[in-house]
C-alpha cells in the first residue's frame, strides 16, 4: 500500500507539470511494450502529449532509424544496436543512458510446469523431445543473441540448434509458447510476466551471457520540448516504478 501511495504522489506531481501539445515518436524494443505503454499512458494523461511507439526487434529499429525513419527517442534491448545508431551520428550528445536491465528465462506453455535447473550440462534437447524451442532471431535480435550465447556457454547449443524456431522479435517468440505452438522458449523475465499462458521454469545464470542492458537516447530528429520531457520521464521516479512493476531492473 505504501508503494502505491508513493507512486500516486509522484504521478500527482507530474500532473502539475506544463502541458505540451507536441507529438513524441519512440522506437523501442518489443520486450518493453507493456511497461512502456504504461509509462506513455501516464505521460499522456499528465501532459496531453501524444506518444506514438513503434515496437520491434532492436536490430530492425536501428536500421530503420539509420535509413531515415522519423523517430525522437530510441530504446534498444542491446548496447550494440544503440552503438550503430550513435556511429551514424543520430544520437544527441550526452543523452545516451543505460536505462534498464533484464534477465533471461526459460518459459513453458501452460501453468504449473515443473521447474528445471539451468547450469552447465543442461540437457535442454531431452526436455524438448520432439518439440521446438522458440527464440528470437539468434543472429540479429538481442534476445536471440543472448539466448544463443547462454546455451553455448552451458554446452547445450549444438544439440538444441536444429530444434530452434526463430521469430522476428522476442514478443513473437513468446507468443509461440503462449499459444502452445512451441512447448518451451527463451525470453526475458519481463516478457514472461506479460502473458499468463506461460510459466517460468528456469533462469539462465547471469554469467552465461553478457549483461542485458537497455540503452536509451534522444535522437537528433527530436526538436520539441515534449521529446525531452518524455525522455526524462523514462528515468523519473514514476517511470522507474512502472518498469520495476513489469519485471525490469532499473539502472538509472
Amino acid at each position: 500500500m505504501a508503494r502505491n501511495l508513493c507512486y500516486a504522489s509522484v504521478v500527482a506531481l507530474t500532473l502539475a507539470s506544463p502541458v505540451f501539445a507536441d507529438e513524441v515518436v519512440v522506437f523501442a524494443a518489443a520486450s518493453m511494450k507493456n511497461a512502456l505503454d504504461a509509462v506513455a499512458a501516464d505521460f499522456q494523461a499528465a501532459t496531453g502529449t501524444t506518444v506514438l511507439i513503434s515496437y520491434g526487434g532492436s536490430n530492425a529499429l536501428a536500421k530503420q532509424i539509420i535509413e531515415g525513419a522519423p523517430a525522437d527517442i530510441f530504446v534498444s534491448a542491446a548496447v550494440n544496436w544503440m552503438d550503430e545508431v550513435e556511429k551514424a551520428g543520430l544520437v544527441v550528445p550526452d543523452t545516451r543512458r543505460d536505462l534498464l536491465g533484464n534477465s533471461l528465462v526459460l518459459v513453458a506453455h501452460g501453468p504449473d510446469v515443473a521447474p528445471v535447473a539451468i547450469g552447465p550440462g543442461f540437457d535442454l534437447a531431452a526436455l524438448l523431445g520432439d518439440g521446438n524451442l522458440s527464440m528470437a532471431m539468434i543472429d540479429s535480435v538481442p534476445a536471440g543473441q543472448y539466448g544463443k550465447a547462454a546455451l553455448q556457454a552451458l554446452g547445450a547449443w549444438s544439440q538444441v540448434e536444429p530444434l530452434v524456431a526463430q521469430s522476428e522479435n522476442v514478443r513473437a517468440a513468446l507468443t509461440l509458447v503462449a499459444t502452445g505452438e512451441a512447448p518451451f522458449g527463451i525470453v526475458y523475465a519481463s516478457d514472461a510476466l506479460a502473458d499468463d499462458r506461460v510459466s517460468v521454469v528456469g533462469v539462465f545464470p547471469d554469467d552465461s551471457h553478457i549483461p542485458i542492458v537497455y540503452p536509451a537516447a534522444l535522437l537528433t530528429g527530436a526538436a520539441d520540448p515534449a521529446d525531452k520531457a518524455f525522455f526524462d520521464a523514462l528515468s523519473s521516479d514514476a517511470g522507474d516504478a512502472r518498469f520495476a512493476q513489469h519485471g525490469f531492473v532499473v539502472l538509472n
